[in-house]
């Protein structure tokens, strides 16, 4: 559904989509498989609104809870339901049915500052 190839990623293993001025947000492929099985997903409210970088989410796994941060700033204006009864749609379809929140950008330009997927994979890759 958010083609890997077109989403722009961040260090912290986050991705976003651009999609006009929203931006749709999940963790990459490579952080799920890291956190391992996901049991729960404490997304943000909608209508909060949140600065580039801020703690905003928190995946827990059988193992561990993982802090996910805003790639960029705006407003929280959707966030997926279906991880509430479904937390692993985060492990099977991290880019598809396993997106976290939706921003409404308040700065595009952070969007374009975001990694894409080759620069992204080198620094998995260290």
């Amino acid at each position: 559904m958010y083609n890997e190839e077109k989403c722009r990623f961040t260090k912290t293993h986050e991705w976003a989509y651009k999609d006009g001025e929203f931006a749709v947000v999940g963790i990459s492929n490579h952080a799920q498989e890291e956190i391992s099985d996901i049991v729960f997903v404490d997304l943000p409210k909608p209508g909060r609104v949140v600065n580039a970088g801020e703690n905003c989410c928190v995946i827990e796994s059988v193992k561990s809870a993982s802090e996910i941060y805003a790639p960029v700033s705006g407003e929280i204006v959707a966030v997926n339901e279906a991880l509430n009864a479904d937390p692993a749609l985060v492990n099977r379809e991290p880019h598809a049915g396993g997106w976290l929140f939706k921003i409404k950008m308040t700065n595009p330009a952070e969007y374009d500052n975001l990694l894409d997927l080759a620069a992204y994979k080198a620094t998995i890759q260290k």
